[in-house]
């Protein structure tokens, strides 16, 4: 079963266009420039994803407000970079987070000051209270 997200490839370049508000041969354009290179049948005709509608209309917009296509390359790029970097750092997150969960003897837990339990870091102490408590038993008597 084929999952549907924002990079797989749905729709033809008169839809594409459509969305964007362009015309097909601008899109056709930007992809020999390499602004949107949208990914190909079998038979090489484009086919775009919701992330390449919405990188078109960011070229729009940027365009309208006077950036050159060489800017815009730069800006896209950088853009693109970035969320491959995002998408980096989350996977290493929760390699990071497997690998101390799986790990025995890692997670060291104390008890709190109202009994209840408190993860802590290997190698530090919980700070305890330094208050005095006096006792005396009850006289009989």
């Amino acid at each position: 079963m084929m999952q549907v997200d924002g990079e797989s490839p749905l729709f033809v370049i008169s839809v594409a266009a459509e969305l964007a508000g362009m015309h097909p041969q601008t899109l056709r354009q930007y992809d020999r420039l390499g602004l949107v290179s949208p990914k190909r049948t079998a038979g090489k005709s484009r086919r775009y994803s919701m992330r390449d509608v919405a990188q078109l209309r960011e070229i729009q917009q940027l365009s309208s407000e006077g950036v050159s296509l060489e800017g815009i390359r730069r800006v896209l790029g950088l853009e693109n970079e970035v969320t491959e970097l995002r998408a980096r750092v989350r996977e290493l997150e929760r390699a990071l987070a497997d690998e101390m969960l799986n790990r025995p003897g890692r997670r060291v837990f104390a008890a709190g000051s109202e009994g209840d339990i408190v993860s802590v870091r290997t190698g530090t102490r919980v700070r305890r209270e330094n208050a005095v408590v006096v006792w005396r038993p009850l006289e009989r008597g």
